[in-house]
Parts: C-alpha cells; structure tokens; sequence
C-alpha cells in the first residue's frame, strides 16, 4: 500500500507542479474566482487539501527515510483543512494576497512540487 501511495503523490504532485511551472496565470484565475466564491470557495480548497491528505495519512503512515516527507506533506494537507474548514477567513486572507503579478510564485511552487516528485520517483527506483 506504501507504494500505491507515493505512486498516486507522484502522479498528482508531477501533473499539479508541472501545470504551476507552466500555466500559473489559469491557477491565478482559478483561486481568484474561488475567492469570489467567499468561504464557499476556501472550503473547496479545504476538501482538495482534505482529499489529498487524508488519503496519503490512511495508507503511509512512515516517518523514517525519504517517505517521511510524504507522511509529512499529508499531515500539513490536513493540517490546512482543518484550518480552512473551521476558520475560513485565513483561507479568504491568503486569496486576498493573489493578483496576476504572482505568477512567479506558482512557478516556484510547481518546481517544489516536481522536485519532491522526483524524490519519491528516485525513492521508489532504489528501493526497488
């Protein structure tokens, strides 16, 4: 189940980061109509991150070696939801601070997220 796991992490962080480091400007688009959206639009980021990191703490729960950063990642996915779900107004705060001149944070954000799949990618193939 460990590796089904870090498959599914590598796949959606490769795809998610590849789309940031190329079409930052349509993720700016997007967060910026959830923020339109009000707190109906910081839960939807709150049942991705919900998703994502419940998924990754049910099935890989490893805290030693290169999997612990996926362990980790998955408890700060949660970590956000609870956050986005029980006080939504960080969430709207956080939209707030998005306009089209940040396109090079999604693109830095989508290199971090490639690299940490490269690192699970890399775990994986030695491991064998």
């Amino acid at each position: 189940m460990d590796t089904a796991i870090q498959i599914f992490a590598i796949l959606n962080l490769g795809i998610i980061g590849l789309s940031h480091l190329i079409r930052p400007k349509a993720w700016i688009q997007f967060f910026i109509l959830l923020r339109e959206k009000g707190e109906a639009g910081v839960f939807a980021i709150g049942f991705l991150s919900l998703l994502f990191g419940s998924l990754i703490v049910s099935f890989h729960n490893i805290w030693t070696g290169i999997p612990a950063v996926l362990t980790v990642l998955g408890w700060a996915q949660i970590l956000k939801a609870l956050i986005y779900f029980t006080l939504p107004a960080v969430g709207l705060r956080n939209l707030h601070g998005l306009s089209p001149e940040k396109e090079r944070h999604f693109q830095i954000a989508g290199v971090l997220l490639l690299a940490l799949a490269s690192l699970l990618v890399f775990h994986l193939w030695v491991s064998g």
